[in-house]
């Protein structure tokens, strides 16, 4: 074999392997996150067969809520950099000081964003959303909002488990939560055994009550698990340690406000939407929740990826963190050219998931949500690159420089486009699709130009 050849494979071979190491971390946190936005699909399905109104109602409710929780969500996710760097090193108790920390946080953060939730609806009233949609969307947050304490618990918990690449116990919760959510959206959405007939405020206390069960059995996971005893995760819990709280909270902070960016253009999307019309912000509803659930996965390749350059990190393996992080990209981005070409080639079908294709007062919808599915197919890609980037950054505890990058992505191009297109040159519901497209390329660009200057 010539001396090139066999260059060529040893410089393939790292990859390869890093490959695989992903993969074996990455499915269970993809399985995990397929998991969570199935309880928002199965939501937006059951919720689909009440009408157009309720699902728009559905539509403002669960953003408010899930941009909030998104926005916490990120800032507990320092927990994953601090102990994946920690488990690299075997600095046993780095990584329980930061867990326990992590929880401290979980609790503060939960105050805050249950009193935000709770009064959701003189937000959406503010924001120039119709009586009809903000009466139906209060009731659903006032029950979920119930929910924030345990979800964010799990966050934490989940972290620790992850960055120690133990993510399989977490999946296996996840997925039991998603039964779960199905029987209770059953008996209180539609009054089954004996229950009143919640409709969407049924939806709301479902989710509460999935969210409740997930951390309780991850709690008892986490106590019972023998591997884990060396950490004193809840034997030292009585008190927060101020200098680990400050340093999680400054690294926990940039991530959580780069994620609430990202989704707050969704979430101001939505709300432009609802300036539209009923039948926008419910076809957008649908199209949305299709591109939610596909981009799981490479969020939950990025996580992995934040913990294979966290761990690279913490050994002293600058070149394996470089490896680990451009590795993570590529296999999202293999992935979202096929979920692209998926929605380009079937989206009557896909959209057949959420409306009945066959009723008339459904057909309005279901042309604008095909439509908007092209849209989606678009930025696929560009997506899921950024996505994935941000975790390898976050792996290297590099939060905020990001942040600043983030601002100007989603909203220095994305929503001034989008708005621009939408009310300015009169494209409606497609100029604010276009406006997603752009400001998550240009996040896509920025992140990895920043990745790549970090890891030379």
């Amino acid at each position: 074999m010539l001396p090139s050849t066999l260059k060529a494979i040893a410089h393939i071979r790292p990859y390869r392997i890093e490959a695989q190491e992903t993969m074996i971390l990455a499915l269970p946190i993809v399985v995990t996150q397929l998991a969570h936005i199935s309880l928002g699909f199965v939501d937006t399905v059951m919720v689909g067969r009440l009408g157009p109104v309720a699902l728009a109602g559905v539509a403002l409710g669960n953003t408010v809520f899930f941009n909030t929780l998104i926005f916490c969500m990120g800032i507990l996710m320092a927990v994953g950099p601090m102990v994946s760097q920690a488990f690299g090193a075997g600095d046993d108790e780095s990584i329980g000081r930061s867990v326990r920390q992590g929880l401290w946080l979980a609790a503060c953060l939960s105050i805050l964003a249950f009193l935000f939730i709770y009064n959701g609806e003189y937000i959406l009233r503010w924001l120039g959303q119709t009586e009809v949609n903000v009466a139906n969307a209060a009731g659903y947050m006032r029950a979920i909002a119930w929910g924030i304490l345990p979800f964010l618990g799990l966050v934490a918990l989940r972290s620790f488990a992850e960055a120690v690449s133990r993510p399989k116990a977490v999946t296996a919760i996840v997925i039991i939560g998603v039964g779960i959510n199905i029987f209770l959206n059953w008996v209180l959405m539609y009054g089954k055994l004996g229950f009143p007939a919640m409709g969407l405020v049924g939806t709301g206390w479902a989710s509460t009550g999935v969210y409740t069960f997930n951390f309780l059995l991850m709690l008892l996971y986490v106590l019972k698990q023998k591997a884990f005893a060396e950490y004193h995760i809840f034997s030292k819990l009585s008190r927060p340690d101020p200098q680990y709280f400050r340093d999680l909270f400054r690294i926990g902070w940039p991530i959580g406000t780069s994620m609430g960016i990202e989704m707050s253009l969704f979430m101001l999307t939505v709300i432009m939407m609802g300036w539209l019309g009923t039948t926008e912000l419910a076809a957008h509803q649908v199209a949305v929740q299709c591109a939610a659930f596909t981009f799981m996965v490479p969020l939950g390749i990025g996580m992995a990826s934040s913990v294979r350059v966290g761990q690279a990190l913490g050994k002293n393996d600058p070149v394996g963190a470089r490896r680990a992080g451009f590795t993570g990209v590529g296999i999202s981005t293999l992935f979202m050219m096929f979920s692209a070409v998926l929605f380009l080639v079937m989206p009557r079908g896909i959209v057949s998931l959420y409306l009945d294709l066959n009723e008339p007062s459904n057909a309005l919808v279901v042309e604008m949500a095909v439509n908007l599915l092209f849209f989606a197919a678009i930025f696929q890609v560009v997506d899921g690159i950024q996505v994935t980037m941000m975790g390898a950054l976050r792996g290297m505890k590099d939060t905020y420089q990001p942040m600043v990058l983030s601002v100007l992505s989603y909203w220095g191009v994305g929503l001034v486009s989008g708005y621009l297109l939408a009310f300015h040159f009169g494209y409606n519901e497609v100029g604010l699709w276009w406006g997603l497209v752009l400001g998550l390329a240009s996040a896509a660009v920025l992140l990895t130009r920043r990745f790549h200057y970090l890891s030379k």
